[in-house]
């Protein structure tokens, strides 16, 4: 078996945004939101899956957004590419499902909780170790829970989890592995297959059920993702290599400055300037401390 990688926001939703198939995403969210606990019992898919409409589509994310029988909506995206002012996003995204649930002049008490649902193929938090982290309101010194809570912030960081497959033990496990691994599997391991809603999954994310039209899509999501990737590393060795330029030039005229302000005193301005480069008015303004550049 060949099967899709789910890390890829497109995959993604074809698996966990399938109308077809909520029982995947009952327990994906059950895994990883309350401990494997079966809290969520039905839920309604708001966007599910559908690949004409977001076949081409070249610079946006796909998230996955449900409503459960609480009314508490869910929001959940995976996030490959790690984009300057994504941590304002998933905050603007919850606040947005948040406030927009209510109609000019209805009352705050109609509000239902928000869950923001993150996987990011990248680390978020480098002085947290755990794999999953919850951001609620809490109170800046004592910690103490704000009154309502109705806005969370759960994060999933892929590189953080390092079990292999026989290691694997709770629900979230799992799914955390099939996320991060199935790309690379040729079968179902049996210790997912007992989990239906797991292998469910995998028979969703083999290519071999995919449409020609949704296989381009996917590919096309994928050259997307990879280009934007390359992209940031070059701009990343640009900064690098721009940056000791301008060490270097700044080092050598350093130099220099510290040269001239030795020779004062022992040598003439003339000479001083001819050794070092700097001009007259450069070389009395830095023996003085004061930075021509400055004024």
């Amino acid at each position: 078996m060949i099967f899709i990688n789910p890390k890829t926001d497109f995959a993604f939703k074809k698996i966990f945004g399938s109308e077809q198939n909520p029982e995947i995403l009952i327990s994906f969210l059950n895994s990883l939101l309350y401990d494997g606990h079966s809290r969520i019992t039905e839920l309604e898919i708001i966007n599910p899956y559908l690949a004409p409409k977001i076949q081409g589509i070249k610079d946006t994310f796909l998230d996955v957004k449900a409503k459960l029988t609480d009314n508490k909506t869910v929001i959940i995206e995976m996030q490959v590419l790690n984009l300057s002012g994504f941590e304002k996003r998933i905050l603007y995204n919850a606040a947005k499902a948040y406030s927009i649930q209510l109609q000019p002049g209805e009352d705050y008490t109609l509000l239902n909780p928000v869950i923001a649902l993150t996987l990011t193929d990248f680390e978020m938090f480098e002085d947290l170790p755990q794999v999953i982290s919850n951001f609620v309101l809490k109170e800046k010194n004592l910690l103490t829970d704000y009154p309502i809570n109705d806005l969370e912030l759960v994060f999933v960081e892929l590189p953080k989890f390092t079990k292999e497959l026989d290691e694997l033990g709770s629900l979230a496990d799992k799914w955390i592995y099939f996320i991060k691994c199935a790309r690379g599997l040729e079968s179902i391991p049996e210790t997912m297959a007992q989990v239906p809603e797991i292998r469910k999954a995998f028979e969703v994310a083999n290519q071999a059920n995919l449409t020609r039209e949704e296989l381009e899509a996917l590919e096309q999501r994928e050259i997307y993702i990879h280009d934007q990737r390359n992209a940031i590393k070059l701009a990343l060795r640009q900064g690098i290599e721009q940056g000791i330029q301008v060490g270097r030039e700044q080092g050598i005229q350093e130099s220099k400055v510290e040269i001239a302000r030795k020779m004062i005193g022992v040598l003439d301005e003339q000479t001083i300037s001819q050794i070092t480069g700097l001009s007259l008015e450069e070389e009395r303004l830095r023996s003085l401390g004061v930075d021509p550049d400055s004024l």
